[in-house]
């Protein structure tokens, strides 16, 4: 009998949610997804301290004599990105997302130009935008920000989701696709309710993406679903059959792991229930976060957590930059 991962696979997209190298080539999914605390934490592995250096070298090499410590991080950030999704995409076929500095989540402009630079920089590798996904946060000026973005054929993928406003909202700016995060909405009503579990279908997260799901079917819109965030092996079965579903290595070894019958949960043929058209200007938008405690709890905790870890590797940066200047240790390869 196939496993569970291989028949996951046959109806949904399985994306790896990681930004380890390894791991990457050992599950072979088609798309990968990094983050901020991912990029961290594959940083700070000593087997990718020569693409640490190579993306400091590139730095300093793109930057304008006298250029200050602090401008060089700030370049080399960006850098790193690229040069971990560059590495993700010799392994995969599909796309890589590539997440804009989360300290711009309130900032249009600012999360615009950031990203044309992502783009620009994996241009400069050969790589055509069509593999890569810009990952920003769903604020309003994060939607706002990858509505233009998308315009011009920089396609989005918008995270830290976690309602269906802002799942409509992201669909009716006809954004590339959007991560609603499963367990990060379980683990905030567990934490209100005293609850240690919800079984199966009963979980908060898994009710909110299939809702957005069926909606988005329903209503023909072309944005696509990918589930993310996962606690635990009942949340990824239960969305079987999902557009795409972005899961951690331990998870994907667990699922290789397991045999059985999967059974989907989710089909593109969903039933018509004729359901409200809806729209969210700003203050609709504003309104809905305010009125949902868990969405407004989650957004802005999220936010937060992708700052400091991009903090932490400003930071990682700078010791890595001190150590290479002391000791004459950029590679010339």
């Amino acid at each position: 009998m196939k496993s569970i991962l291989e028949q996951l696979s046959s109806m949904t997209v399985v994306v790896a949610d990681t930004g380890d190298l390894d791991s990457i080539k050992k599950f072979q999914p088609r798309d990968a997804t990094t983050n901020p605390s991912l990029i961290l934490a594959a940083a700070k592995n000593p087997d990718y301290v020569k693409l640490i250096d190579k993306a400091l070298e590139s730095s300093e090499n793109e930057l304008h004599k006298g250029f200050s410590e602090i401008e060089l991080i700030k370049e080399t950030v960006d850098q790193v990105s690229v040069f971990f999704g560059k590495e993700i995409l010799k392994i995969i076929s599909g796309r890589v997302s590539t997440e804009v500095d989360a300290r711009l989540s309130f900032d249009t402009e600012a999360t615009v130009q950031k990203a044309r630079k992502l783009i620009n920089l994996y241009k400069n590798f050969g790589i055509e935008k069509e593999r890569i996904l810009i990952k920003i946060a769903a604020t309003w000026e994060g939607i706002k920000a990858a509505e233009i973005l998308e315009k011009e054929g920089i396609k989005c993928n918008l995270t830290l989701l976690f309602n269906f406003c802002q799942a409509v909202t992201c669909a009716n700016a006809k954004i590339t696709l959007i991560s609603p995060f499963v367990g990060r909405i379980l683990d905030w009503h567990k934490a209100k309710t005293g609850k240690t579990s919800f079984v199966g279908a009963e979980d908060p997260g898994v009710i909110s993406v299939t809702q957005i799901y069926k909606y988005f079917k329903e209503k023909g819109f072309k944005t696509e679903v990918m589930g993310a965030s996962f606690r635990n092996l009942d949340e990824i079965k239960e969305l079987a059959g999902c557009d795409l579903l972005t899961i951690a290595p331990k998870f994907l070894e667990e699922l290789k792991k397991e045999k059985g019958e999967l059974i989907r949960k989710l089909d593109i043929s969903t039933q018509i229930n004729n359901s409200v058209d809806y729209k969210f200007e700003e203050k609709d938008f504003r309104l809905s976060m305010l009125g949902d405690q868990m969405a407004s709890e989650k957004l802005s905790e999220g936010i937060t957590g992708f700052s400091k870890a991009i903090e932490e590797l400003e930071e990682l940066l700078l010791k890595r930059y001190s150590e290479i200047k002391n000791h004459n240790l950029i590679s010339a390869n």
